[in-house]
């Protein structure tokens, strides 16, 4: 599994990353230094979850803005890609891009093997979310293939080669101005974040 996820308490690991959207980098103790920050790391652009998920946060990360905390995401990718997704589809929040997953292995979180009950999961989800956007499944295909590009998304080869490597987990992290982790919420899939409320009373 790797090393031992970080928990409350923990000092957060510094990093500096090219600017997922823009020109420059990206450093985490810059942000820190004007007040906390949710830290979500996430998967690479192949993944339709966590793109569909980073337009969902809208609401979320405006409401956390005005109350002084920053989301920062980071998406596992070269900049060059993650500009070029970005440029179509801007996030609400900084987003950096990781060339490798190193920051990830740094906050601990775990890479697996996608197991049969995984992917038969994962179907179930993207069928799931079909549904509720009223896209049709042709037959022969499958959810999660139709789901993968149902946003107009297209692989390139740097998201396909992404997409064969272990599956990484995703993780959210609230850092203090100290640096130190005051929550987090590390899943294999893409879970709902708590109630606004309860992540402002821990800062």
């Amino acid at each position: 599994m790797g090393n031992r996820i970080l928990s409350p308490g923990d000092r957060a690991p510094a990093f500096d990353l090219p600017d997922a959207v823009g020109e420059g980098t990206l450093s985490l103790a810059e942000y820190l230094r004007h007040g906390p920050v949710l830290l979500a790391l996430l998967r690479g652009l192949y993944c339709p979850f966590c793109r569909r998920h980073i337009s969902q946060l809208r609401p979320t990360c405006e409401t956390l803005r005005d109350a002084g905390i920053t989301v920062l995401g980071v998406v596992v990718g070269s900049a060059a890609r993650a500009r070029q997704y970005f440029s179509r589809f801007p996030p609400c929040f900084p987003m950096a891009a990781a060339p490798d997953r190193a920051v990830h292995r740094a906050y601990g979180l775990p890479q697996v093997d996608r197991t049969p009950e995984f992917i038969r999961g994962t179907e179930h989800k993207a069928a799931e979310i079909l549904r509720e956007d009223g896209i049709p499944v042709p037959p022969g295909e499958s959810a999660d293939a139709v789901f993968l590009k149902a946003d107009g998304f297209e692989l390139t080869a740097e998201d396909e080669a992404e997409w064969h490597r272990p599956l990484q987990w995703v993780g959210y992290f609230l850092i203090g101005r100290d640096g130190l982790v005051r929550w987090d919420n590390v899943e294999a899939r893409i879970t709902a974040l708590p109630e606004i409320d309860k992540l402002l009373a821990l800062i």
